[in-house]
């Protein structure tokens, strides 16, 4: 009877078994080791190599998150690895997928650890794992550090999304806490000296009763009294919407005016022979067949061919082939079929639509290179087709070029004249500025605040993700260039969008519930 007893209790070790085998290669029962009460939990060397799992675990966290919260710059990287690297590639998203799978693998380790621990089981992380650890951390902190240096305003992406996402990161620290108080209760119960029960538990609580207070400190324009939320903010397209068709094409203004966008931005380029043109790069090779075409000029400045020369190029077919954003869905035949035949648009052409729409038009003028026969009559030339040729109305013009201002307000009253940085009302309203153009990363809802006691409103760009509009909307902000004009229109209210009240209920639930879950396992 004895020996059928023990028996079954030796049979009976299949969870331990998968979890030593995925930790430690250890599929035998003869080959793992149980914990004596009051022994530490692994070898000398295991103690000193399970902080590096901890940190990976950390360092990958904090990558994973910096980057899943960077989605909306990803075309924006994208296109400045296609500047260094001559082709396109989706290289945001390989990094994604990369950073996620090298996570859910640190994550997965850090899990049976946690398990063996809390089963008595002695840690021995095998060699294979020990290589992968080492290769997550470094990849973690080589690209933090990447990012640091050559992407410095994806830091301030990060705080902002602290504002609309702390609230529920905040549930999932007090989550991982609960789970941890198993392992913490299983081995400082099993100290048998008082000191290291106080070093494993203390610092322990002390985290813990930081979580639980950091509330306090928590500041969020979405944490607002029911019917103080303005607005919604208006949405101009980027190039029109470049996640529908290719970018500044007659095509892709209309996917804009077609779901709803109440204004269109663009790029104005002036061709050798004086005609105004929408292109955004400096060279035509992303955005057109000058490869097929032309393959000769391919690197050649945009602005040193001939209008007969670029109505020549196919500005569509790039678009098809390359698929510039992630999560782009599938066009239509019809779709498709348009998107084939798109070529360089006129600014003429571009203001008549947008006036024949009553849409709003903003853009970035580009000087003509040195021995361009307009270098210096470029913005003469823009003004003629603005006043003479397209004849749009003149309230519609949100005029951004800031050299020449006074000479544009003489002869063109009536553009509203929009600024594209901070500074300080008084000068704002001197030079008649009554719109700010503002990258979003300098989005603070006390500024917004301020200008808009003055009547001066705000525009943000390039807002493509919608915590990211949220936030813009909770800020106050008056309107943004975005290019997701058809994702963004649906949106009825912001995201994360609570009451204080309701903020405060969520946070005493949480702490109340993970107390007594934690005082349970500890008890128990």
């Amino acid at each position: 009877v004895v020996r059928r007893h023990l028996l079954q209790q030796y049979e009976q070790q299949h969870f331990v078994s998968c979890l030593a085998g995925f930790y430690s290669c250890r599929w035998k029962r003869y080959q793992r080791q149980r914990t004596e009460p009051g022994k530490c939990c692994c070898s000398l060397r295991e103690c000193m190599f399970f902080p590096l799992l901890v940190a990976a675990f950390c360092f990958s966290l904090v990558f994973l998150y910096t980057w899943g919260e960077g989605k909306n710059d990803y075309n924006s990287f994208d296109w400045y690895n296609y500047g260094n690297l001559g082709y396109w590639f989706l290289w945001s998203l390989v990094i994604l997928i990369v950073a996620a799978v090298l996570f859910a693998y640190i994550s997965l380790l850090l899990v049976l650890a946690m398990c063996l621990l809390a089963e008595g089981q002695r840690l021995y992380l095998h060699w294979s794992h020990k290589i992968g650890t080492f290769l997550v951390l470094g990849f973690s902190i080589a690209c933090l550090f990447a990012l640091s240096i050559l992407w410095r305003d994806h830091r301030k992406t990060v705080r902002l999304s602290f504002q609309v996402t702390a609230p529920y990161l905040h549930i999932g620290a007090i989550a991982i806490m609960v789970l941890l108080a198993w392992p913490v209760s299983f081995h400082a119960i099993r100290a048998d000296k008082r000191v290291t029960q106080v070093i494993i538990v203390g610092p322990y609580l002390a985290m813990l009763l930081f979580l639980f207070l950091i509330p306090l400190g928590m500041y969020s324009p979405c944490i607002r009294e029911m019917g103080t939320l303005g607005p919604k903010p208006a949405l101009i397209g980027h190039r029109g919407a470049p996640m529908l068709a290719p970018e500044n094409t007659e095509m892709s203004f209309l996917k804009t005016i077609e779901h709803g966008g109440d204004g269109l931005e663009t790029d104005v380029a002036i061709s050798y022979d004086g005609v105004p043109f929408l292109m955004h790069d400096d060279t035509l090779r992303r955005t057109t067949n000058i490869a097929e075409v032309y393959p000769n000029d391919a690197g050649k400045a945009a602005s040193f061919f001939s209008w007969d020369a670029l109505q020549k190029l196919n500005a569509g077919t790039w678009f098809l082939k390359n698929k510039p954003f992630v999560g782009m869905g599938s066009l239509s035949k019809a779709d498709q079929k348009q998107a084939m035949n798109q070529s360089i648009y006129t600014l003429s052409s571009f203001l008549r639509l947008a006036d024949s729409h009553n849409k709003l038009v903003i853009f970035d003028l580009y000087r003509p290179p040195e021995k361009h026969p307009y270098r210096n009559l470029w913005l003469r030339k823009v003004l003629d087709v603005i006043l003479k040729e397209a004849k749009i109305k003149r309230h519609l013009v949100l005029w951004l070029h800031n050299s020449v201002r006074s000479f544009v307000q003489s002869v063109a009253p009536g553009f509203q004249h929009t600024m594209g940085r901070k500074a300080p009302i008084e000068d704002l309203l001197k030079h008649n500025i009554v719109k700010l153009n503002l990258v979003y990363t300098d989005m603070s809802s006390e500024d917004i605040r301020k200008y808009a006691a003055a009547n001066i409103t705000t525009n943000f760009y390039v807002v493509n993700e919608p915590w990211l509009y949220s936030l813009a909307w909770c800020s106050g902000a008056h309107s943004v260039t975005t290019n997701a004009v058809h994702l963004l229109k649906d949106l009825s209210q912001p995201l994360f969008l609570m009451t204080p009240q309701q903020y405060s209920i969520m946070w005493i639930l949480t702490d109340m519930t993970s107390a007594f879950l934690i005082t349970v396992i500890f008890v128990l």
